[in-house]
């Protein structure tokens, strides 16, 4: 079975995309996606720009990657202006139907 991953993903040679795993909601007691506080209807959705993992909005990235993720882009960007040109992460994107929430996480499940 082959999983897809975004095609922004920070993994590199086919490993783990490290960031949706670390990727927190913005109370940072749940997994990105999967909220559960006050803050849940907006948390658990997946639309318009987004970090690399998806999960979480553009420059709200909440995992290890989050100074390199937040910081404002320079040079050529996508069509809504949050990511770079070749990185884009909305629902234009070639692989926009990608959705994270619908991964299954078995590197954390016993």
């Amino acid at each position: 079975m082959t999983v897809a991953k975004a095609s922004t993903c920070c993994a590199k040679d086919g490993a783990v995309c490290a960031c949706a795993q670390k990727a927190t909601c913005s109370c940072g007691k749940q997994s990105a996606l999967h909220c559960t506080c006050d803050k849940a209807s907006l948390e658990n959705k997946v639309e318009g720009p987004r970090c690399s993992c998806r999960a979480r909005p553009a420059g709200d990235c909440t995992c290890d990657r989050a100074s390199t993720e937040n910081a404002a882009v320079s040079g050529a960007t996508c069509a809504c202006g949050s990511r770079p040109a070749d990185g884009c992460t909305c629902e234009k994107a070639r692989d926009g139907g990608f959705n994270p929430a619908l991964e299954i996480d078995f590197t954390t499940r016993k």
